[in-house]
């Protein structure tokens, strides 16, 4: 089962792969997907689209796991995210690859077993269970590796 986390942005679009076999969890991969700002939106949208549509075609997830969007304190902001999700939402279809998201709070619940951690406590988590070297960088894709956790550790595989 391999699990692809995304941690949907704008800007900046975090990813990572696990891969679980019984009940190991061994890393795959994770980046992030920069866009420019000087480029239209359409344009940075297409840019999300190709790059996410590349690594599945590369890594063939069985599951793509979405963070929801929770609140944002920049209504611009969340407009841009929303889009993001939704070009993710028709890549999730297109591929034929359920799609399944958490919220934040459940995130770090179940990674860190406290629905408060911060960015450091939810890195280091990700970096013990995955038998990590160094924290995942940047913070985005940490924040995909432990989407795509969230997913294995509460989703019963057939």
């Amino acid at each position: 089962m391999i699990i692809l986390g995304i941690d949907p942005g704008y800007g900046r679009v975090g990813y990572g792969l696990v891969r679980k076999e019984g009940s190991s969890l061994f890393y795959v991969t994770a980046g992030c997907i920069e866009t420019k700002k000087t480029d239209l939106p359409a344009k940075r949208l297409h840019v999300i689209y190709t790059k996410l549509r590349n690594i599945i075609a590369q890594e063939s997830p069985n599951i793509l796991v979405l963070e929801q969007l929770f609140f944002a304190k920049n209504t611009k902001t969340a407009l841009r995210v929303a889009e993001t999700r939704g070009v993710l939402f028709l890549l999730s279809e297109e591929c034929g690859i359920p799609l399944q998201e958490f919220t934040p709070l459940q995130v770090k619940l179940v990674v860190c077993g406290y629905g408060k951690a911060d960015k450091i406590q939810v890195q280091r988590m990700v970096m013990r269970t995955l038998h990590l070297t160094s924290p995942p960088s940047p913070d985005d894709a940490a924040d995909a590796l432990a989407i795509a956790l969230t997913a294995a550790f509460t989703k019963q595989w057939r």
